[in-house]
């Protein structure tokens, strides 16, 4: 690993530090060097916050150094005006002669212009270090913007026989949501709704769960609730609809009058592929992330779309012997781990 790589690396591990907040901003990194010595470093703020390198810069006690410093970052400077001014404008103003940076921004308002602008006032720019590692890395901003629709990722509990939930008959007795995985495991679902923008379930799961898709098992900020309620059957009482969290249904019925208040709602076409549609919706209102919880056929959905990143899926030690079956897909195997009594096994798409 040479040096470049070393403090790119360093700056990965700063921008994870801001999974869950910055969206739809993406999570940067930045570490500011002076002759093999870090004396500063930063991570994007909340959305509406400072971008990594301003907060890098600003964390810099002795600025007299930065004339002689190195900029090492997860993703190419900012060359326009949004939320906050450009951050390629704040390096060139405190001259630091050299920026390494770790993949090119493929934002419209950027793509090359940032390195542009920074190589137009004399500064040394390195491009393309540990390229791959920052893409995975920055994955949802970058599949938002080059294929224009959120990352997705799938998740689901099955039994050891291959059921995702009980035989619905057992459900007119039982209301209640049947747990297949063990507590540590749905604390860690927890965890994970707090890092995603959104998290999406379908009519079905709503009226059998009523569920709240909030992350009360966790500390961090609840997810954009999506539900698919083709025909309005979704009513004030359920806790999807309760106002706490921002809601967004997606629903055939146009008639206005039957919407509730403090709820958004769009209109798709649910004869042509559902999956799209979402997506095209979501992109709309700028949602980079999104988690699908089920059920079986509005993931089976997002499958047979082919518009998946990556399924997570908990294998309980549970049998149901009868119920609704699991998804199918094929998918490329990431990585396997116990969680007590659950197996998480995560895959990637194709």
């Amino acid at each position: 690993m040479n040096i470049h790589q070393k403090y790119i690396l360093r700056s990965i591990e700063l921008g994870k530090k801001g999974l869950g907040t910055t969206a739809p901003n993406p999570m940067v990194g930045c570490v500011i060097v002076h002759h093999e010595k870090i004396i500063g470093e930063g991570f994007t703020s909340p959305y509406g916050g400072p971008h990594a390198e301003v907060n890098a810069i600003n964390s810099v006690e002795n600025k007299s150094l930065l004339p002689e410093a190195t900029l090492y970052v997860t993703l190419e400077p900012c060359s326009h005006y949004g939320k906050t001014p450009p951050c390629a404008d704040l390096i060139i103003k405190h001259n630091i002669p050299a920026v390494v940076i770790g993949i090119k921004d493929p934002h419209d308002k950027v793509a090359g212009k940032g390195i542009e602008k920074l190589e137009a006032a004399g500064c040394k720019v390195t491009v393309r270090v540990l390229e791959d590692e920052c893409r995975a890395h920055l994955k949802r901003f970058l599949t938002f913007q080059e294929q224009k629709r959120p990352y997705i990722i799938l998740k689901w509990a099955e039994t050891a026989d291959g059921f995702i939930a009980p035989d619905p008959n057992l459900r007119k007795s039982n209301p209640e949501p049947f747990w297949i995985t063990n507590p540590y495991s749905k604390q860690l679902v927890h965890q994970w709704r707090s890092q995603e923008q959104a998290i999406l379930v379908g009519t079905n799961t709503v009226l059998e769960d009523n569920p709240k898709l909030n992350t009360r098992d966790w500390v961090g900020k609840n997810p954009i609730r999506v539900v698919l309620d083709r025909d309005l059957k979704i009513g004030s009482s359920f806790h999807v609809m309760d106002g706490s969290v921002k809601t967004l249904v997606l629903t055939q019925i146009e008639d206005k009058s039957k919407y509730l208040n403090g709820i958004d709602y769009e209109v798709i076409d649910f004869s042509k592929p559902v999956a799209k549609q979402i997506c095209e919706v979501l992109y709309k209102h700028s949602i980079t992330s999104l988690l699908v919880e089920g059920g079986s056929k509005t993931l089976q959905t997002f499958i047979d779309e082919g518009l998946w990143d990556e399924a997570r899926i908990f294998e309980a030690e549970k049998f149901f012997e009868n119920g609704i079956q699991a998804p199918r897909f094929i998918g490329k195997l990431l990585s396997e781990e116990s969680i007590l009594s659950d197996t998480l096994i995560t895959y990637a798409h194709g």
